[in-house]
C-alpha cells in the first residue's frame, strides 16, 4: 500500500533532532512521497535542503495568509523565480485567506490573488489555506476565473461543511483531509469526507500540527497519514487499500508526480 502525504512542514525545529527516524517511520508506514508546503519564501533554502536529502520529498513556495503583511513589491517576482529554480517545486503556496480574528482582510486578498497569478502563469497547483473565509474565498476565486481563467489546486487541511465543500468542488479543486477528520467533534468534516468525488480526494497530516486519533496531542508526523487514510476509508465504506490507491493517484495527477 502506497500513501502520499500532501502537506507537511518537516523543516520546523521540532523535527531537527530526529528527522532520520521520522523518515524511517514514514517509509515503514508506506508513505512513498510527500509535498512540503511553504509558509514564507525565507524557508525555501531549508525546504530545498530536505528535498535534496530525501528523494521522495517535493515542495512548494509561497506566503501563508498569516504572514500577508510581509508581502513586498518584489515578492511576486521572488516567488516566481524560486518556483522556477528547482524541478522539485511542484506547487505554489501555501496561500489563501485566514479570517479568524483578522484585521487585514483586504491585504490578504491582494496577496492571495498575486500568488494565484503565479500559479496560473507557471501551470502549477495552488495549495490553499482557508479559515473562516469560505464565502469570500469562493467569490474571489470565481472572480479570478472570470477575469483571468482557472487555476488548479487543493483546499488543504479542509474543515468546511458539505455546502462549503461543494463551492470548491464546483470550482474544480481537490479537497485534502487531515487529522481533523478523525476527531469525534468533527461531524461536518466527516460528512464532507463522504461526498468528495473519488478523483478529487487527497489526504495529509499538516504535521507537526493536528495529529490524528490515536496520536492526538502528540507531535504529528508523516507516518500518521495512515490514520487519516483509515478514517476516510471507513467513512466512505472502502478498504484502506482502495482509499490509498485513489488518493495516491490523485496526488500524482495534481502535482505532476508521474505514475505511482
Amino acid at each position: 500500500m502506497q500513501l502520499i502525504d500532501t502537506h507537511v512542514h518537516i523543516n520546523f525545529d521540532v523535527f531537527q533532532s530526529d528527522i532520520q527516524a521520522v523518515r524511517d517511520r514514514w517509509r515503514s508506514a508506506g508513505v512513498t512521497r510527500l509535498i512540503h508546503s511553504c509558509v514564507t519564501p525565507a524557508e525555501f533554502a531549508s525546504i530545498q535542503s530536505l528535498a535534496n536529502r530525501f528523494p521522495e520529498l517535493y515542495f512548494a513556495v509561497g506566503l501563508h495568509p498569516l504572514d500577508a503583511e510581509e508581502w513586498q513589491p518584489d515578492s511576486q517576482d521572488r516567488i516566481r523565480s524560486l518556483a522556477n529554480s528547482d524541478p522539485k517545486v511542484v506547487a505554489v503556496g501555501e496561500m489563501g485567506l485566514y479570517f479568524y480574528k483578522a484585521e487585514n482582510r483586504d491585504t490578504q486578498k491582494l496577496v492571495f490573488e498575486s500568488q494565484l497569478q503565479i500559479a496560473q502563469e507557471l501551470d502549477k497547483p495552488a495549495i490553499i489555506h482557508c479559515r473562516d473565509a469560505a464565502a469570500d474565498m469562493a467569490g474571489l476565486l470565481q472572480d479570478f476565473w472570470d477575469r483571468f481563467g482557472t487555476v488548479k489546486g487543493v483546499m488543504h487541511c479542509w474543515s468546511g461543511t458539505p455546502e462549503e465543500t461543494q463551492l470548491f468542488l464546483d470550482l474544480g479543486f481537490y479537497i485534502s483531509l487531515s487529522g481533523i477528520v478523525t476527531f469525534k467533534t468533527a461531524s461536518a468534516v466527516k460528512e464532507s469526507a463522504k461526498m468528495i468525488p473519488e478523483d478529487r480526494l487527497l489526504i495529509e497530516t499538516d504535521c507537526p500540527f493536528l495529529a490524528p486519533v490515536p496520536k492526538r496531542g502528540k507531535r504529528n508526523e508523516p507516518a500518521y497519514v495512515q490514520y487519516v487514510a483509515a478514517e476516510v476509508a471507513k467513512l466512505r465504506n472502502l478498504s484502506v487499500e482502495t482509499l490509498a490507491d485513489q488518493t495516491t493517484n490523485n496526488a500524482c495527477r495534481l502535482f505532476g508526480l508521474g505514475s505511482k
